[in-house]
């Protein structure tokens, strides 16, 4: 397909771009302009509130605090019970916040065309280039970028200022922490009048077979000059061991002035190395724009070769590969970090999940950062990718209900162009527990209204969406679940099982689901379920329900990715490793959701399982132990003495022993065939003695994405962890680094995430450690009254030097 459009209709379609038909550059020279992509995250002034005239390059904000973004300013706390946020905000702070960065450009720009691109601000951005309004955004999720060609100063001496304001004083507005500010990072794009679009090249893999692959490579290129101009375009595959696998160019093309044209190529590889979940390699699309023999703009895209479809009969298929969909549900935040995550933080994360089995992810409820994808792209995780929480219909006073007519269409638009090269994603997803769908011909319009901007910018993937409770509004009778390419449910695993069996033909996915066993064998036990993504991978902050609580205790892990004794199940479940894990059960287990937005418990659900040796009545008692493991036999040991073997049960129920509570070891021993695969051990803990501080890694690179995680944990004099310390423990550096944040995981603490000191929970708390510098040894002590210190030593690198070496 080719295509020739004026630019005026892109800019309809692509509103967050600056008019570029009404924005022309009479001193561009005649020469070629390759693209530069500058990052913009330094040398921001922020102050909280609001400011009559900030936005004017004369305002003054000297007295603003200098900072870099990615910055979440609302994760700074304090946590208050008054805060209009609510239990659904974590109780943190919301309002309005201004941003302004100070940037001078070379004379040699003055005949460029200069972009710039938000990864996302949250929420109602507006934003200004020497005191020109550019745009306003009201969802904070969605990557945006304006035209700045025609505002700007050039040369020394003539400083530019973009001020951008950000307001989510209006609350409540979601259902869990949102974060505030320009929470993702900021982009300078300069360009010559010929250039690809933004989000332009759209890279797909129509065909693929392990002997050959056909790649289709999509480019719009945009002629923002005063005349007509011959284009064509060369297009460069570059393999995942970096050598080129094809290059071919384009027949050229007249592109009049002020128009665009789309120039598609199906290009043959031979071999492929294909994408996969245990084998993540990526290709790379360079896409050269040429004017007169000269290339004058270059695009790149990274992609994976792999082919992917959702059978009715048989589930899900990778490279002709059919295996079950074991996703998470994870939002934005992280803990600590806010919405302003690290990509360390977030490649910590995602390692804990995939060692308890977990190979997808469900961006819940809304698209993620652009390097959050790359991160699954480079570890082989499936991805659906949300766009929304609600429609016309809210769930909050002041969510994006609000905004659905206005600017939908739009922002599914710029997702699915921005996001629709990763090879990771596999379904897009419409939203969550859409209450708009008891109005059966409002939903259907909207849903078709949705389907069909998703199919226009990537005709590739098919779409779902997490219905919300089908039975009572009628989804699978009024046709609202067969407009869906795949069918999505929440919970309630029997219903869609059920819609499956009255109609074969449907394609069926879990969108979110709990932890009970009995929807484990739901989709264990039947071959069309294609999938099924758990509530949730980790504990959040917000729809914490009830004061002191802040965070949702849902997760497979906490939120410093320690494991919960039912991620440990699921492990037990979904692992292909062999593992075993005991724990101990002191009630019967609170009744899970069972249906969307259920909370089954106001008060948070109580704990009732602990991965320790070490209850608090230490007289004679009896123990319920249970042990997780996927091996064939598992015998359990106190104190050396043998308590008896079970074999794996076909139910995937627990194995379990009552025990008589002595002190002293508690050991399982797995096994296959004989053969012993893994074994556990718990020990009773005495008083706490000392800290142990251990690091993830010993270098640590440069860079504001670049965390490495620490954890201290209390010891008896034996070194077993002691469950019941609470020690306040402080964290001290020397070197080139600094304490990034802390945490414990503790869903009712309110402590600052911003200090050098934490008091551990169940015998634990982590800091992160970031560097500013590029060498030098970086040493950090953990400390607290009455224990042994602890320290640990890494070493400060170029951020291509530590990367290098697998960080």
């Amino acid at each position: 397909m080719r295509r020739l459009c004026s630019i005026a209709l892109l800019s309809a379609a692509w509103c967050c771009t600056a008019a570029w038909a009404h924005t022309p550059n009479p001193t561009a020279a005649q020469q070629p302009s390759l693209r530069l992509n500058q990052p913009m995250d330094a040398g921001w002034q922020f102050s909280r509130g609001d400011f009559p005239h900030a936005e004017a390059t004369e305002f003054s904000d000297g007295a603003w605090r200098t900072l870099s973004v990615p910055h979440d300013w609302s994760i700074a706390g304090p946590f208050d019970q008054a805060n209009p946020t609510g239990q659904g905000g974590a109780f943190l702070p919301a309002g309005v916040g201004w941003y302004r960065k100070h940037f001078v450009l070379p004379q040699s720009a003055a005949h460029k065309r200069i972009f710039v691109v938000f990864d996302g601000v949250m929420a109602n951005s507006d934003v200004w280039i020497n005191g020109t309004h550019l745009g306003h955004r009201p969802y904070g999720y969605v990557s945006f970028r304006y035209e700045l060609t025609g505002h700007l100063r050039f040369g020394a001496g003539e400083p530019n200022v973009l001020a951008v304001r950000c307001d989510d004083s209006a609350q409540p507005a979601s259902r869990w922490a949102a974060g505030a500010g320009i929470y993702r990072h900021v982009h300078l794009i300069e360009t010559g009048d010929l250039h690809v679009q933004g989000w332009g090249t759209y890279v797909s893999t129509p065909v693929v077979s392990a002997q050959q692959a056909t790649v289709r490579v999509q480019s719009t290129v945009v002629n923002q000059s005063a005349s007509t101009r011959n284009t064509s375009v060369a297009i460069s595959l570059y393999a995942p061991d970096g050598k080129l696998a094809a290059r071919v160019t384009t027949s050229a093309q007249s592109i009049p002035a002020g128009q665009a044209y789309t120039f598609t190529q199906l290009i043959p590889v031979a071999r492929p190395d294909r994408w996969d979940i245990d084998h993540p390699v990526l290709y790379r699309a360079v896409v050269d724009v040429m004017d007169r023999g000269h290339a004058v703009d270059q695009d790149t895209a990274a992609f994976g070769i792999r082919e992917f479809h959702f059978d009715p009969a048989t589930g899900f298929w990778l490279n002709g590969r059919n295996f079950k969909i074991k996703g998470a549900c994870l939002h934005a935040e992280y803990g600590a970090f806010g919405a302003a995550v690290p990509l360390d933080a977030w490649r910590h994360r995602l390692a804990a999940l995939r060692k308890l089995g977990v190979n997808a992810i469900r961006t819940a409820h809304n698209p993620p950062s652009p390097e959050f994808l790359d991160l699954c792209d480079q570890m082989g995780f499936l991805v659906m990718d949300e766009m929304f929480d609600c429609w016309t219909v809210g769930k909050n006073p002041y969510d994006y209900h609000l905004y659905f007519d206005q600017w939908a269409t739009t922002d599914t638009r710029d997702t699915v162009m921005r996001d629709r090269n990763h090879p990771s994603i596999i379904l897009w997803s419409a939203g969550n527990e859409i209450h708009d769908t008891p109005h059966t011909l409002r939903a259907h319009w909207i849903l078709a209204a949705l389907l069909e901007v998703f199919h226009e910018y990537d005709p590739s993937r098919p779409v779902t969406m997490a219905l919300f409770r089908p039975n009572a509004s009628h989804d699978y009778e009024n046709g609202l679940a067969d407009m869906l390419d795949v069918v999505g449910q929440n919970y309630r695993e029997n219903e869609i099982l059920a819609a499956h069996q009255q109609k074969p033909s449907r394609k069926i996915i879990g969108t979110e689901n709990g932890h009970s066993r009995e929807a484990w064998l739901a989709l264990r036990d039947h071959p069309a379920y294609a999938g099924q993504f758990l509530w949730s991978g980790a504990d959040y902050l917000g729809e914490a329900h009830v004061w002191p609580y802040i965070a949702n205790s849902s997760g497979l892990l906490d939120r410093t990715d320690f494991p919960h004794p039912l991620g440990l199940q699921r492990q037990s479940w979904w692992s292909a490793a062999p593992m075993v894990r005991i724990v101990r059960r002191v009630a019967p287990a609170a009744r899970g959701p069972v249906d969307p937005g259920e909370a089954t418990d106001a008060k948070r659900p109580h704990q009732v399982l602990f991965a320790d040796w070490t209850p608090a009545n230490q007289a004679a008692h009896t123990e319920d132990v249970e042990v997780y493991s996927n091996a064939e036999r598992v015998e359990l040991f106190l104190n050396g003495r043998s308590l008896g073997t079970e074999s794996i049960h076909s139910d995937a129920s627990p194995r379990t022993w009552q025990v008589p509570f002595a002190s002293g070891p508690l050991r399982a021993v797995a096994s296959n065939g004989g053969r012993v695969v893994a074994t556990d051990e718990l020990r009773t803990a005495g008083a706490p003695a000392r800290i142990v501080l251990t690091a993830d890694r010993s270098r640590i690179a440069q860079g504001w994405n670049h965390v490495d995680y620490l954890t201290a944990t209390v010891v008896d004099a034996h070194g077993v962890v002691v469950p019941s310390a609470s020690n306040l423990i402080t964290f001290s550096v020397r070197g080139p680094g600094s304490i990034a944040a802390v945490d414990n995981g503790d869903n009712t603490s309110h402590e600052s995430f911003q200090a050098d000191h934490r008091s551990a929970y169940e015998g634990r708390c982590v800091a992160f450690v970031r560097t500013a510098t590029s060498h030098g040894q970086i040493e950090v002590t953990a400390s607290a009254p009455g224990l042994q210190s602890g320290t640990v030593s890494m070493t400060a690198l170029p951020a291509r030097s530590a990367d290098a070496g697998g960080l």
